[in-house]
């Protein structure tokens, strides 16, 4: 078989990273192979360098052999760069264009696809506790990252980020005091457990399970941007086929379903906020 343009371009350390994932598949079931391959090598480089490791075939026969080091690398792979009411613009608009739409459901279904450490989660119960449609909603918060879950499930964040997470709430339209959302104790933000009562937080892999079904907003942002091409259709696909039509999609800021294979299947219901809507086909 003729190798490819790009294969040509890797160097031996790529082409060793590269066989280090075909064999986490392999041996794990966990499919890193088409995720964006510079953000899989700076993250193996710097497990790397933290764990003394001279070389890749080192670190593959570590991974292989030593399940406790796989899981650290698992970490070191998933996404956890998140806050309360990041890009508050974007909840913003949710309150004013999505909300109201969802006034006259009986039920509302939402669907949090890596959810990390839960912050937006949490963003997301607050604006519909304020909206009033709280306790018809259904919300779920998948991650593949089981410590990020862990933290999720928590929803015990750090004192540190209060003002930023104060901030954020405010510009995203918040009705009311944030503190009542929290309580500070020892340096740490314990969220309201009634925050919690309609939230199901559950291990989902967008790379390898499958869909949720009839769901009325996903919500997955700054995640595709991890992927490469395949994976991005792939993955759109698969929330295609979770949402129930006329439904939400919320990407983040650098991400859209316009230039995959189908955009053709949703609208675009505020661009600059990457909310798209899934198209009736008759």
């Amino acid at each position: 078989m003729k190798a490819g343009v790009n294969d040509l371009k890797l160097t031996d350390e790529d082409i060793e990273i590269k066989l280090m994932l075909e064999g986490i598949f392999l041996k794990y079931g966990y499919d890193f192979r088409n995720y964006s391959f510079a953000h899989i090598k700076r993250r193996v480089l710097h497990k790397a360098g933290m764990s003394n490791i001279s070389c890749m075939s080192e670190m593959m026969r570590k991974v292989i052999y030593d399940k406790e080091f796989f899981y650290e690398i698992l970490s070191e792979f998933s996404i956890n760069v998140t806050e309360m009411f990041r890009d508050a613009s974007f909840f913003k608009a949710l309150r004013k264009e999505v909300m109201p739409a969802l006034v006259t459901y009986p039920f509302i279904k939402i669907w949090h696809a890596g959810c990390s450490t839960g912050e937006e989660v949490y963003s997301m119960a607050i604006l519909l506790k304020e909206e009033g449609l709280y306790d018809r909603c259904q919300i779920y918060a998948t991650d593949f990252n089981e410590n990020a879950l862990g933290k999720a499930k928590e929803g015990i964040y750090s004192a540190d980020s209060l003002k930023d997470f104060e901030l954020g709430y405010k510009q995203a339209g918040g009705k009311g005091k944030f503190s009542d959302y929290y309580v500070s104790k020892r340096g740490a933000l314990i969220f309201d457990n009634s925050l919690k009562e309609r939230i199901v937080f559950a291990a989902h892999n967008l790379v390898t399970d499958g869909a949720f079904g009839e769901m009325n907003i996903i919500v997955c942002r700054n995640v595709l941007i991890y992927f490469n091409k395949e994976l991005q259709n792939r993955v759109i696909k698969l929330f295609y086929d979770s949402l129930s039509y006329s439904s939400f999609l919320c990407l983040g800021s650098k991400e859209t379903v316009k230039f995959s294979k189908y955009d053709d299947l949703f609208d675009a219901l505020n661009e600059k906020e990457k909310i798209f809507v899934k198209k009736i086909i008759s």
